[in-house]
């Protein structure tokens, strides 16, 4: 239950993010006409986490280039929506989501500014389309980031990695680099993750009214290599194994 200093703070920080939308949507459009790459959407969304309470640090090497990651695809556990605003404000990364979020519209707005790839999950039909969606958004942001266990887990564990939903990567565009992340919240983790039959309102609004600040470490782990590239199966399972051997460390 939020007490009233929570809900005071959810105010706050609900009011600085409206602020903060309004005048990144505004530097967006200007830019949009000046430069042929926009930075305004990693930089709004760095500055949610940041609202939000989020201290993030980063460990490991990060895949050399443009936002230190350019030409790159980024496989990580998934615990909250904060993972979002987070690997964003990070790494300037776009994402890939499933299509469902594309029918909510003011989402939707959002998300197509950032270079958002919505994926089918149950239309094979699509998979060439959506190909085509990956070559382009990681052409215009440098990185790309999915989620490869589908949904969110409760920080202490990996779920099972679906290849299915790396399908677009293959085969991987040559010249670009596959780095596995693992997210750690640290002792937090499991009051952090939105897990169970949690409504997403219900999580987005106890992170905002939480006092403490959220803790959280971007493990960058070395970029998969050899016969781990061979195919979405073998990358499934490549990065899964390389994040539970951090996770275990």
């Amino acid at each position: 239950m939020i007490r009233p200093l929570g809900w005071l703070l959810v105010a706050i920080r609900l009011g600085l993010m409206l602020a903060w939308l309004g005048l990144c949507i505004v530097l967006y459009y200007i830019w949009r006409t000046l430069r042929p790459t926009n930075p305004w959407p990693s930089v709004f969304l760095g500055g949610i986490a940041w609202i939000a309470g989020v201290e993030v640090t980063r460990t490991g090497t990060q895949t050399p280039g443009h936002h230190g990651l350019r030409g790159a695809f980024l496989l990580a556990n998934h615990v909250s929506w904060i993972d979002i605003p987070a690997i964003a404000g990070t790494t300037g990364s776009a994402f890939v989501a499933h299509d469902g979020l594309a029918a909510i519209g003011p989402l939707r707005w959002l998300c197509d500014m950032n270079d958002t790839v919505f994926v089918a999950r149950h239309d094979r039909a699509s998979v060439g389309h959506q190909v085509e969606q990956v070559r382009e958004a990681i052409r215009d942001t440098g990185a790309l980031t999915i989620f490869p266990e589908g949904t969110t887990s409760d920080g202490t564990d990996l779920l099972p990695f679906k290849s299915s939903l790396l399908s677009a990567l293959d085969p991987i565009p040559a010249g670009i680099a596959v780095q596995p992340i693992w997210l750690d919240y640290g002792a937090e983790a499991g009051d952090i993750a939105w897990v169970g039959e949690e409504p997403g309102l219900d999580n987005f609004l106890r992170i905002l009214a939480r006092a403490r600040p959220v803790a959280l470490t971007l493990h960058f782990l070395p970029p998969l290599k050899g016969e781990a590239l061979t195919n979405r199966k073998t990358l499934a399972t490549a990065a899964r194994a390389a994040i539970v051997e951090a996770m275990n460390r």
